[in-house]
């Protein structure tokens, strides 16, 4: 009772097969029959799809046939004369049908056989029936057998079909047909899809004969196949499989407009807070986060002028100057008041042409080993093995921009080796990063990349990872496409490297972003004490000063805003006067000539020379006073020999003089008067000398120069 219960259920409910689309019959609840019935109509179901082939040849030749043998079979001139258009017009469907059923792999072109034959037989047969009639031999024979065959072969396809046999290769779809149209009949095209924004992505697999490497080198036909730029066109590698890739084409430019930017969700972030400063070709929005990377990589930015450098320099240093325990140096000798002058207040120490030029640049980067080796210590101190906000250092940013123009490259290899790790981002700025102006060494240390647009494709290798590259992501349309590039490293994904980005336009917020650095102030911290006691006196004595929360109160924004306007509006109005004031070539050479004589004049009241074998003549800073020349007038007092710390005070108090007036490098030679003053030769110079490098007064560098790092009464 309980299992007819459940077959009655089960035939109330009603299954249907998903497979062919048909509701199977309700099980009576007794009988025989029924169930020999509702096996008969399953049977009739499964054999319904593969009946039209054998009903068309049962039914169309002779139905067909009859009817051309009554209609033009009675006489032999209107028989001849159909049957010559019949054959015609079997020879022009049979083109017709060769030509519309098509394929380049085999079994495409087997079936246009197959098509074309039955085609061809069938119009042959109708074409004999107009004279032969359609009963009787040899005409039913041949429509008995060919019709039988007709169908089966038919068939036959139809189950291969419903197999899914993969030798169809209806996986491919459009992109399969595009590589067997570019002569990459050996790659798998699967999971073709689109995202709704511009952007068509597939999984390629090439097949024995072919690599990935023959996709990246097909991508440029690809490109031109879709008609759109190369560098639409992207071909990935698998780290993990060779036998596979991964295709992405952007059919649609979603950023040709322009890209608003974005300003912080608030401001007194930190500076491991991600920073938008655009978006990829997608859609999605294009983040950096440098400071929260697992490791600090330095940052190479490059491309030709107008390629949109300057904007994404504007994007990303507008975020980090509304930031909390974050300070920046920045270097720009080139536009300098033109880039970021409404943006000046937001930076700790600016050296521009107008701000210290480069005196002050090469100062900068002198103090810079001294302070990555006290925030070292410092953060061993700490128990850190990197900077994280738990310091009590200041993360910093240093950026230069034009550097071939602004640093010594050696100096920079030597800072970007030792700086990752104590919290200090190095960004550096250039139009192209050749060997004849960047050291391998210095691009070796620069592990991220922003390229913009340049003149040559093999330009983008100095900048961009190889497997970028060769993926097809080349950004050599110049100044073309301002705003574009391709970046890589600094917190962004590694797939999506090979993705097109544009920056934010920063432009037409102009004052937006002023404003919005004004009001940051307050939440600026002052650079730390452990780096502002490393940079010394250069730091002390800096051009420029930014705004931070112990410089400006919250009161005097407004203020500040209106005093940066009128700043910069007269810096842009000198600019223009110097551009506009060009000097003379002749008033120049003028001023030389009146120089050299007024020079001449000078050196005309200085006593000649001694004579060659006068005793004095040799006199070194090391020698004893000579004695008295018997044949003249000239005699030589010994003075008093000042004592340790008179001597001492005389040396100090010259150090300390150049460090008031700004002469913050020296050479031993210029001390020779104050030894002399001291009474003291050249060993005990070298030796105090020495002393007030070990006490981190001075520091020594490799061209025999000295660098005043602060006053000696700081280190007494």
């Amino acid at each position: 009772m309980a299992r007819r219960d459940r077959v009655d259920s089960t035939a109330r409910r009603g299954t249907v097969d998903g497979q062919h689309g048909y509701a199977l019959a309700t099980l009576p609840t007794g009988g025989g029959g029924g169930i020999l019935s509702t096996i008969g109509n399953h049977l009739a179901a499964k054999a319904a799809p593969y009946l039209p082939p054998w009903i068309g040849a049962a039914v169309l030749p002779p139905a067909v046939g009859w009817g051309v043998h009554e209609m033009w079979g009675d006489s032999a001139l209107s028989a001849g004369l159909a049957s010559a258009g019949m054959g015609a017009g079997g020879v022009l469907l049979s083109a017709v049908t060769w030509a519309v059923s098509g394929g380049t792999n085999k079994f495409r072109r087997y079936r246009r056989a197959q098509a074309t034959a039955s085609v061809t037989a069938g119009m042959g047969w109708l074409t004999c029936s107009v004279s032969a009639g359609p009963f009787g031999h040899p005409m039913t024979d041949l429509w008995l057998l060919g019709g039988g065959l007709f169908a089966a072969s038919w068939n036959v396809r139809q189950i291969m079909r419903n197999a899914h046999d993969e030798t169809e290769e209806t996986d491919k779809g459009g992109l399969g047909k595009l590589a067997e149209a570019i002569g990459l009949e050996k790659v798998q095209v699967k999971n073709a899809k689109g995202n709704g924004k511009g952007m068509v992505t597939a999984e390629v697999f090439p097949l024995p004969g072919k690599t990935v490497e023959d996709v990246q080198a097909a991508a440029p036909k690809i490109a031109a196949a879709l008609h759109v730029p190369s560098s639409a066109v992207t071909v990935n590698k698998d780290p993990d499989n060779a036998g596979h890739g991964t295709f992405s084409a952007r059919v649609a430019d979603l950023l040709k407009h322009g890209v608003p930017f974005q300003p912080p969700q608030e401001l007194g972030l930190l500076p491991t807070e991600p920073i938008p400063v655009g978006l990829y070709a997608d859609g999605e929005i294009w983040w950096i986060n440098p400071f929260l990377a697992e490791i600090l990589q330095h940052l190479l930015v490059m491309g030709v002028t107008g390629s949109g450098k300057s904007e994404f320099a504007r994007a990303v240093l507008a975020h980090l100057m509304t930031r909390r325990k974050l300070s920046i140096w920045l270097i720009d000798l080139s536009k300098g008041a033109q880039t970021i002058g409404h943006m000046a207040e937001g930076v700790d120490w600016l050296v521009t042409r107008k701000h210290g030029g480069m005196r002050e640049a090469k100062a900068m980067m002198r103090c810079l080993p001294g302070v990555i080796a006290a925030r070292g210590d410092q953060l061993a101190e700490e128990g850190l093995d990197q900077w994280t906000p738990d310091s009590k250092l200041n993360a910093m940013v240093v950026w230069i921009e034009e550097a071939a123009d602004a640093v010594d490259f050696d100096v920079l290899d030597n800072i970007a080796r030792t700086a990752r790790s104590v919290g200090i981002w190095l960004v550096v700025s250039l139009q192209r990063a050749s060997w004849k102006n960047v050291s391998t060494d210095v691009r070796a240390n620069l592990q991220a990349a922003a390229c913009f647009g340049v003149d040559e494709a093999s330009d983008a290798s100095f900048c961009l990872p190889d497997r970028v590259t060769e993926s097809g992501a080349i950004p050599d349309w110049g100044s073309d496409r301002p705003g574009y590039a391709y970046s890589t490293g600094i917190g962004i994904p590694p797939k999506r490297w090979t993705t097109e980005v544009r920056g934010s336009l920063t432009k037409p917020v102009r004052d937006q972003i002023r404003a919005m650095i004004l009001a940051a102030a307050p939440y600026r911290d002052p650079l730390d004490d452990v780096s502002t006691r490393a940079a010394g006196l250069a730091y002390e004595q800096r051009t420029h000063r930014g705004t931070n929360r112990t410089n400006t109160p919250a009161d005097d924004v407004a203020a500040a805003s209106a005093e940066l306007h009128t700043a910069s509006a007269y810096e842009d109005a000198m600019d223009d006067e110097m551009d506009a004031d060009a000097v003379d070539p002749a008033l120049e050479e003028a001023a030389a000539m009146e120089l050299q004589d007024a020079y001449d004049d000078v050196m005309a009241q200085i006593p000649a020379a001694p004579e060659p074998d006068a005793d004095y003549a040799r006199l070194r800073l090391e020698d004893d006073v000579p004695d008295a020349d018997p044949d003249t007038d000239l005699t030589f007092e010994q003075a008093d020999r000042p004592s340790t710390e008179e001597a001492r005070a005389i040396l100090y108090g010259q150090i300390d003089q150049w460090a008031a007036t700004n002469h913050l490098t020296f050479e031993p030679g210029e001390l020779a008067p104050a030894a002399v003053a001291a009474g003291r030769k050249r060993g005990w110079l070298q030796k105090e000398l020495k002393a007030l490098v070990n006490e981190g007064v001075l520091r020594h560098d490799a061209h025999g120069e000295y660098t005043i790092v602060r006053p000696i009464a700081v280190a007494a």
